[in-house]
């Protein structure tokens, strides 16, 4: 098992969309008070009607991230900082089987014409050994210009 502050995930580009009868949807809107040049992030995310603010480090397959919920007042009061790095997304979460799940990530504005799927694993070994469901598209894991914060800074980055 992996350190509660541990992330350990892979992320894909979206060949098409999966059967989401069973899934869960959540409007996300976030926004970044950290530049695109830090090594940390700190990020601001209003999850339908929860507000969380969450900081994260590392880049690749395993990062750190520690999130807390804050209230409406608080995340108003910091929106303001996040202007000009900002996305917005429906977040669709269900299960690839019984141990796995995913959280695939339809875009809104800007970057509508996006759409990313991410499988968290609870160790490195299970995260090689996971085979792709048919819908998955080219992993981007790697690839720092498909990160949210990339997306929020720069949305013309990216190649699909």
């Amino acid at each position: 098992m992996t350190d509660q502050y541990i992330e350990i995930e892979r992320k894909f580009l979206v060949k098409k969309l999966p059967e989401l009868t069973n899934a869960k949807k959540a409007y996300i809107h976030q926004g970044y008070l950290t530049q695109s040049s830090d090594s940390v992030e700190i990020r601001l995310r209003r999850k339908d009607e929860q507000y969380f603010i969450t900081v994260k480090s590392g880049s690749g397959m395993v990062r750190t991230e520690r999130e807390t919920s804050i209230d409406q007042q608080q995340f108003e009061t910091l929106w303001p900082d996040t202007q000009g790095k900002r996305i917005e997304k429906n977040r669709w979460t269900g299960k690839l089987n019984t141990q796995l799940s995913y959280e695939l990530d339809v875009f809104l504005g800007e970057l509508d014409h996006l759409m990313l799927v991410e499988v968290e694993f609870s160790s490195l070994e299970q995260a090689d050994q996971f085979e792709p469901a048919d819908w998955f598209g080219r992993e981007v894991t790697i690839d720092k210009s498909y990160q949210n914060k990339a997306l929020a800074m720069n949305p013309q980055g990216i190649k699909i």
